[in-house]
């Protein structure tokens, strides 16, 4: 056998059939998709569904900060004042991670039980408070950089394997994970990077797997050719725009972000507009209204990630338990939660808005009044406008 036989192995450890090529006695991939396919294999080993690759110099990232810039020229962004900086490292993704090739994309499931299909469900509980599916466990962020990072030291442990690709393997190896952590086009990049198309509500949809992941990234320094993107198949169906509580979906792809539950429940700091508060119903943090009506979503997959799984009974607790806790529990039962990110007052705020939703009952506008004078003035208003819905359903069902 000379220095540069192939042999074909029918089955790898991992038992994907791999091509290698023997260069100076040393067993190393044949090419650059068989790289790709191995990092794959290891990214679904760390509880990923799935990943794809794309280039740090796709034309996406201009394209994307010019659609950017005239989306927040509409004004769809509310409060989220930070969308409008560091266009440069967007549309420029190498000047975020210095010497950065190409990025990893990755998807995590984390639905820990299926939803009924095409069905949304969470109003059928006026009573019972409503946390985006994602949001009822640990902090996903810390787990997606986490288990990046592992990948990116797996990668990094094969190297000298694949210093026949031409792919980078001479020089020091770079990566940095991150999620939702700094300013980068992530579902553009996914959907670019063939993880799933862009639905009408703007969220990426699998044809496998329906929308119910979150998404992550690993910068890194080797060189590996760009996955393909995927047809869409959202077709005529607009039941995400016709579902959307407060229609903030105002047309196919097009979110105004100021009038989304999710941006006024999580993101949305002070007093939320009356125009919505009906609308939100008892979802006092987020909203998963768009995601249970899509067809898709009847493929969706439950994760295997333990850190999704609920905690403090956040998947079936009421309105006035909620309600109920005191700052000191809050932050117990929230850490390491998503639902840290609004706030006591703000999440108070969430509540008092569900309990003016919720069935008319006077123990609620009891539980409503101990509240009253301790916190500030935007959470009184908020108080007073659900005793005020809770008395006039209560003189709607006595008379």
């Amino acid at each position: 056998m000379n220095n540069n036989s192939q042999t074909n192995l029918p089955n790898s450890p991992d038992g994907v059939h791999q091509n290698k090529i023997a260069v100076n006695g040393i067993l190393t991939f044949a090419t650059t998709a068989d790289v790709k396919q191995w990092i794959k294999n290891q990214a679904q080993a760390l509880g990923f569904a799935d990943c794809g690759f794309l280039s740090v110099h796709h034309p996406l990232f201009i394209k994307q900060t010019e659609h950017l810039k005239k989306w927040l020229a509409k004004g769809y962004e509310g409060q989220l004042q930070f969308m409008h900086n560091n266009h440069h490292l967007r549309a420029n993704p190498e000047q975020l991670v210095e010497g950065a090739k190409t990025i990893i994309s990755v998807r995590m499931d984390y639905l820990t039980q299926a939803p009924t299909p095409r069905a949304v469900t969470d109003n059928d509980y006026p009573n019972q408070g409503i946390i985006a599916r994602y949001a009822r466990g640990r902090d996903y962020h810390k787990t997606m950089r986490s288990r990046l990072k592992k990948l990116a030291l797996t990668i990094e442990a094969m190297l000298p394997e694949w210093q026949h690709l031409d792919i980078g393997t001479e020089t020091d190896f770079i990566f940095r994970p991150f999620s939702d952590s700094a300013p980068i086009f992530e579902r553009p990049i996914a959907d670019a990077a063939g993880l799933g198309w862009t639905g009408k509500h703007t969220l990426l949809i699998n044809k496998q797997a329906g929308s119910f992941f979150v998404l992550g990234e690993l910068f890194m320094s080797l060189e590996l050719p760009d996955d393909e993107p995927v047809k869409e198949h959202c077709g005529s169906c607009s039941a995400c725009i016709d579902i959307c509580p407060t229609q903030a979906i105002i047309a196919p792809y097009e979110l105004d972000a100021s009038a989304c539950i999710s941006y006024l429940t999580i993101e949305h700091d002070g007093s939320i507009d009356t125009k919505y508060r009906r609308a939100i119903g008892n979802r006092i943090f987020g909203c998963d209204d768009c995601q249970l009506i899509c067809p898709w979503n009847r493929y969706a997959n439950i994760t295997p990630v333990e850190d999704f799984s609920p905690r403090h009974n956040l998947d079936n607790s009421s309105l006035l338990e909620l309600w109920q806790w005191q700052e000191v529990e809050f932050m117990k039962k929230t850490e390491g939660s998503p639902l840290r990110r609004t706030g006591y007052v703000n999440f108070l705020r969430n509540i008092a808005i569900g309990l003016g939703n919720a069935s008319a009952s006077e123990e609620t506008i009891d539980q409503l009044r101990l509240k009253l004078g301790i916190h500030n003035e935007m959470l009184d208003e908020h108080i007073n406008w659900a005793i005020t819905e809770q008395l006039d359903k209560l003189k709607i069902l006595k008379s």
